[in-house]
């Protein structure tokens, strides 16, 4: 079992029964990591993760990154995005964008050499050519070998999707021709997906494992024993097991909702004895859908503004953008965040990182289906004027500019048409 805490000693992530999961990774790590420098033989490979929403996918790939760092390893991290399916190559460019802001241009010509021309602007180092549509082919192998000196020249490293499901079509057919070469490389692709919401395009991505020798891990629910000792854990042993079997009942197992119920009685100071019982109803139906939702209202106006921005805008939301978008002021902003980051709906901040991001993808997914339609609209619209003022490029307005009614607007079509040639 791993953790951490959140405010107030509360377990924010938990780790219960996934001990031949981390067994397995650390198999693969102490592998990956004994090899390289050694003058042997890299020996890289692949880990996929496989699982229904909120079975821990992202608390085990966050375990799964701890772990990398701890031994030293290069970490190539991203995430798909709900909103940013569409966004071409948006989960290649967060993997590789980090590495290439260190250097200047002058280095990015010298890293990519031939392929610079047809992988920068694939990445977003600089805009195409007006008019010029790029090789898919092209791309691909310029990813390929981008990514390949990465692995050669910071090696060992470790390369994670998370969300895979919702990476963009061109970032798994890459990934499903590229993660073949890994068990050559000092390289360990780790990947995380909810099998039952890969697209259509994603066939050759859901074979990856299979073609390695092995079969993707699947998760399963928390038994009832792994809620009593949770149970136990965050409220102490003074609980009986009705108690603790009532709350594995109401959350059917689900690792996300069972830690968020037994945070919610720990916040309300409801004592784990099963005369209690009847109160657990209420705080089950609030960390998902419509309860999560008036639970997020009580918070105020701000706070609800604020989630929406940061649905809309998805792994762009910066705070300035975020602030910008949801019509809050500093000291309103301020506000807004600390309740929200308090009632466990966004995420605490990750390595000093300035970006807003919630606690879970179910709950920014329940937030932005949430948002009235015309409002939905009407922030998209503000976030593709944000995103472009920000310099992200006209292929990140775009998705916004999709979502937004047509009005013969003259930027948004430009913004289109660039987006198109990029």
């Amino acid at each position: 079992m791993a953790e951490t805490r959140g405010r107030g000693g509360v377990p924010r992530r938990m780790l219960f029964e996934r001990d031949e999961e981390l067994l397995l990774f650390d198999g693969m790590l102490n592998d990956l990591c004994g090899r390289a420098g050694e003058g042997s033989a890299p020996n890289g490979g692949l880990l996929a993760i496989a699982g229904s929403a909120g079975l821990g996918k992202t608390t085990l790939v966050a375990e799964v990154r701890r772990k990398a760092a701890a031994r030293g390893c290069t970490l190539l991290a991203a995430r798909g995005s709900e909103q940013e399916e569409g966004v071409a190559l948006h989960v290649v460019r967060q993997l590789v964008q980090p590495v290439l802001a260190a250097s200047s241009e002058a280095e990015h010509r010298k890293i990519l050499g031939s392929w610079y021309d047809i992988v920068a602007p694939a990445v977003g180092l600089v805009a195409g050519q007006s008019g010029v549509a790029p090789d898919p082919q092209g791309v691909r192998d310029g990813l390929d070998w981008l990514v390949t000196r990465f692995a050669v020249q910071y090696a060992p490293v470790v390369l994670v999707v998370d969300d895979a499901h919702w990476a963009d079509e061109e970032t798994l057919a890459w990934l499903s021709s590229f993660a073949l070469r890994a068990s050559d490389l000092p390289l360990l692709i780790v990947v995380a997906y909810r099998p039952e919401e890969l697209p259509r395009h994603a066939a050759e991505f859901r074979r990856l494992a299979m073609r390695h020798g092995s079969r993707p891990l699947d998760l399963a629910p928390f038994s009832a024993a792994a809620v009593s000792d949770l149970v136990r854990d965050v409220l102490g042993e003074g609980g009986d097991e009705l108690f603790a079997r009532e709350c594995w009942a109401l959350t059917a197992g689900n690792p996300f909702e069972a830690v968020e119920l037994v945070a919610r009685i720990r916040d309300r100071g409801i004592k784990p004895q099963y005369v209690n019982a009847m109160e657990l109803r209420e705080l089950a139906s609030a960390v998902r859908g419509s309860g999560l939702i008036e639970c997020l209202e009580r918070l105020g106006p701000s706070a609800v503004r604020l989630t929406w921005a940061v649905a809309v805008l998805g792994t762009d939301a910066d705070r300035d953008m975020a602030a910008g978008v949801a019509g809050l002021g500093a000291e309103e902003m301020a506000d807004a965040v600390d309740k929200l980051r308090e009632a466990r709906i966004l995420a605490d901040p990750q390595d000093g990182s300035s970006g807003l991001d919630f606690f879970h993808p179910l709950v920014g997914t329940a937030v932005y289906r949430a948002i009235p339609a015309a409002m939905r609209v009407a922030m998209h619209g503000q976030a593709a004027f944000a995103v472009s003022e920000a310099g992200l490029g006209p292929t990140a307005a775009a998705r916004h500019i999709l979502e937004m009614h047509p009005e013969n607007d003259r930027w948004a079509v430009r913004q289109l048409r660039s987006a198109a040639r990029d």
